[in-house]
């Protein structure tokens, strides 16, 4: 795997994760109470020891440069890195990013460089454990000039994503984005030929793309410099490219989500509570997914119900209850408070018991959530005060409301509390 370049692609604005996304850039949302999406597609590269791995990114990405700076450090006997590659523009390129494959086109100098025979272009907001040394194995023993790596979905799912066919022999032959009625019908193929058995290919009859590709150097290199009209991958080069190159589809079996919205990102970071197994689990010894190492103590737990959550380090929990919730490192839930189906990011640092009483003493509040207060469905991002007594439970049923002067939006129904917002003693959400 020495041989691979990992190209990461950030995204743009975040739009989809917003307010999430109001303040880092989109790899950099936290995960699980303790990782950043990122980590996921890092980790995996790790895992195939795919160690050369650049993150092309243009919106917020300080706290992601300083998250990959203090995570990944490699050996100095070893040429593995990870690196941002941030949007400028120069004389060449006098603008942004204008779309996946254009972010890479005008990093193209920098990628050529490197005495590899592929590329493996990944997204930055997918959550799924992929050994991607078997699909870079499964493109050379195909001799295939690009291959993608796509996912068998049964026809409820199948007008969301992109999908396409595929000849006998596993070559890509047609795509179509997002097909509905006559034309989605059109694109049923038998998955048997991928390798699912006659059950699940009846389930499963097609097949999308997950956004994710190797593509031998020489063929990404001619497509982008031949095309410079062309800005996106899963729209232009790959769909451009399927009558003159061999496209050959990587079937992944495993677990895959695209947590690009905001109800995708609550749903499958509540999903990791479930019993007995979830379908996406971090213990995993053979593929960890890997993160920061932060020096914390253990979580003070006292006097508590929690019920089917997860409990990051260095929290302080008194007297309440926890119902299927995320917490993530640093937070602090105080006395009498019901915390349920809720993900809660944490906090950057520790406030000491001087400075809390402090804050207290002036009227102000201290950060985490205060003394009495009920939290349903919502997703309290980082460095949130929440004062006394308040209740975020969205007792109207609200679906969207961008209410930022007062700390919050609402997603799909889903309480967003944005990040070093404060929410007064007493609120009612």
């Amino acid at each position: 795997m020495k041989k691979v370049l990992a190209i990461i692609l950030g995204g743009g604005a975040g739009s989809r994760l917003y307010p999430l996304t109001k303040l880092r850039a989109k790899p950099a949302v936290p995960l699980a109470g303790k990782y950043r999406l990122i980590d996921i597609p890092v980790s995996n590269c790790i895992n195939a020891e795919i160690l050369k791995i650049y993150v092309l990114t243009q919106f917020n990405s300080a706290s992601l440069n300083r998250h990959l700076t203090r995570t990944y450090n490699f050996s100095a006997f070893s040429d593995g890195f990870v690196e941002v590659l941030a949007a400028q523009q120069t004389t060449e390129n006098p603008s942004w990013f204008q779309g996946t494959a254009d972010a890479v086109r005008q990093y193209l100098w920098l990628f050529e460089d490197w005495d590899v025979d592929e590329y493996l272009i990944l997204s930055g907001d997918h959550l799924y454990r992929m050994d991607y040394s078997d699909f870079v194995r499964r493109h050379r023993e195909t001799g295939a000039d690009i291959t993608l790596s796509v996912v068998p979905i049964d026809e409820k799912r199948a007008s969301s994503f992109g999908l396409m066919k595929i000849d006998d022999h596993g070559r890509v032959i047609d795509f179509s984005e997002k097909p509905k009625g006559e034309e989605l019908k059109q694109m049923q193929v038998d998955t048997t030929v991928l390798g699912l058995n006659q059950e699940q290919a009846k389930e499963s009859p097609y097949i999308a793309s997950m956004g994710i590709y190797v593509f031998k150097k020489e063929v990404l290199t001619t497509l982008l410099k031949n095309n410079p009209e062309q800005t996106d991958f899963g729209k232009e080069i790959i769909p451009g490219s399927s009558k003159d190159y061999n496209l050959q589809a990587y079937l992944f079996k495993g677990y895959w989500e695209d947590i690009g919205t905001i109800d995708a990102f609550y749903q499958a970071n509540l999903a990791l509570n479930r019993q007995p197994t979830p379908a996406f689990s971090f213990y995993n010894e053979k593929a960890p997914i890997y993160t920061r190492a932060r020096y914390l103590p253990p979580t003070k737990v006292l006097n508590c119900n929690i019920t089917e959550s997860m409990i990051s380090e260095g929290c302080i929990i008194k007297d309440c209850r926890i119902h299927n919730s995320i917490l993530g490192i640093r937070s602090r839930i105080e006395a009498d408070c019901v915390i349920e189906d809720t993900m809660v990011m944490g906090s950057d640092f520790y406030e000491s018991p001087e400075e809390r009483q402090s804050l207290d003493d002036q009227g102000k509040i201290p950060m985490g959530i205060g003394k009495g207060s009920i939290v349903r469905r919502a997703i309290i991002d980082k460095n949130a005060r929440i004062g006394r007594n308040v209740s975020i439970v969205n007792k109207e049923n609200v679906e969207e409301s961008n209410r930022e002067n007062e700390g919050f939006y609402i997603r799909n129904g889903i309480v967003v509390v944005i990040k070093n917002a404060i929410i007064p003693d007493g609120t009612v959400i």
